[in-house]
């Protein structure tokens, strides 16, 4: 998504462009031969893509709603994302699984994947990002009910430390009628597993 882009500016890249060059002496690099010599703005334009969600309100996706009396479970599944890891700024990615119970007003399906991108793209962790998302749209839409699952791979667990590929983290929010109701928790977490599990 694009959402991040008209927020590069704000972000320093020569200064990460200093600082890249610095890491590649450290580890006994030569940042000045062919293959690195682009390599600090490249990765400077990186993380001013991969941060952008730094410079985004993500509530402003929520703000243009829809009247209607429609109140039941409108559920966006796989929602894809990438996000960094803010201990070892490594990536972490997968896929969130977005739900509301409308209490009068219903937004377009693509903003909660918006959503999902703006909170994605910060240094973050997966708790985090995902109460992050289920605030939102509890507040913003007054909503009856919000919930929330991620489901990621954490490369600073697959490709460091533990070294463990193949494990994936889940986490969820639920909120008002999803944390209260435990039929209302059991319908939305079949619509999102069902079948798959």
């Amino acid at each position: 998504m694009n959402d991040a882009s008209g927020s590069y500016s704000q972000v320093d890249q020569d200064r990460i462009a200093r600082a890249v060059r610095e890491i590649l002496l450290a580890i006994g690099e030569d940042p000045d031969r062919e293959g690195l010599r682009e390599t600090p703005y490249r990765v400077a334009r990186m993380y001013a893509e991969l941060f952008g969600g730094l410079h985004v309100d993500a509530r402003s996706h929520l703000k243009k709603f829809f009247t209607q009396p429609y109140d039941e479970i409108v559920l966006v599944r796989d929602i894809h994302f990438h996000s960094m890891c803010e201990h070892h700024l490594l990536p972490f990615m997968g896929k969130a699984h977005v739900a509301y119970m409308p209490n009068g007003k219903v937004i377009g399906l693509s903003k909660l994947a918006r959503v999902v991108d703006a909170v994605a793209r910060r240094p973050q962790v997966q708790e985090r990002m995902t109460e992050e998302i289920a605030t939102l749209l509890e507040s913003e839409l007054n909503a009856k009910g919000v919930a929330v699952v991620v489901e990621a791979t954490h490369t600073c667990m697959t490709i460091r430390g533990v070294r463990k590929p193949g494990s994936v983290c889940v986490t969820s929010a639920m909120r008002g009628r999803f944390r209260s109701n435990i039929s209302s928790r059991a319908e939305v977490m079949q619509l999102i597993y069902g079948e798959r599990r």
